[in-house]
């Protein structure tokens, strides 16, 4: 029997900001900025690295750190040249218009020009509402093997995985980073791109379905 599409996919479904897994645990992504290490002076350097050992060393839960290097899909941006290439009056200016087109078709085809973006993966797990849930939540998933995840408990690890996305965006604040939490809609194209990693390099990213992004 032929499988689906979402039969190889680790996930189940994107909802409020959260990716949620077959094995019904939570997983928060943070986009996380860059700073260039190498420029900053060695007693700053000194300090970073102190910052982001205590970081880690804070750090009561496992999370994933992810960089992501691609070709700069700048599509949007040919089509802009091209469309003030083709309103130019101006023979000369035209020419040179196609001309810059051409060059930076060719940078981006050789893969000169990447960009690398960096994230955190924050998770948190239904079971562990078993160390503090003591009430009905907590006693339904003793006395079953299988994850259920109600709406109630949803709601309930989703706000302690919140609560552990902005530890860790502190966290990263102290050591001069900027963590930002991707939204549903954000999450999707992520994962989208990261399923299609060459169709992300070129044209626009499909539209997402409205009912994806509640």
């Amino acid at each position: 029997m032929a499988l689906s599409t979402q039969e190889f996919l680790g996930f189940s479904q994107i909802r409020e900001g959260a990716i949620v897994l077959k094995d019904k645990s939570l997983r928060g992504v943070l986009m996380v900025s860059s700073l260039n290490f190498e420029l900053k002076a060695e007693e700053e350097k000194n300090a970073t690295i102190f910052q982001f050992q205590t970081f880690l060393n804070s750090l009561d839960f496992p999370c994933q750190i992810i960089a992501q290097s691609r070709k700069i899909n700048i599509t949007g941006y040919f089509e802009k040249i091209k469309e003030f290439e083709e309103k130019q009056e101006n023979e000369l200016l035209k020419i040179q218009t196609a001309e810059y087109r051409k060059f930076i078709e060719s940078l981006v085809e050789e893969g000169t020009i990447m960009k690398k973006n960096f994230f955190v993966v924050v998770p948190y797990t239904i079971s562990e509402i078993k160390d503090t849930g003591k009430g009905i939540i907590g006693e339904a998933l003793k006395k079953t093997k299988i994850p259920v995840l109600t709406e109630e408990n949803f709601q309930r690890c989703r706000d302690q995985l919140w609560q552990r996305m902005e530890f860790t965006a502190v966290g990263l604040w102290r050591c001069g980073l900027t963590a930002i939490p991707l939204t549903t809609p954000e999450l999707i194209e992520l994962l989208w791109s990261w399923y299609h990693p060459k169709e992300a390099e070129v044209g626009y990213y499909p539209e997402i379905i409205p009912e994806l992004m509640k």
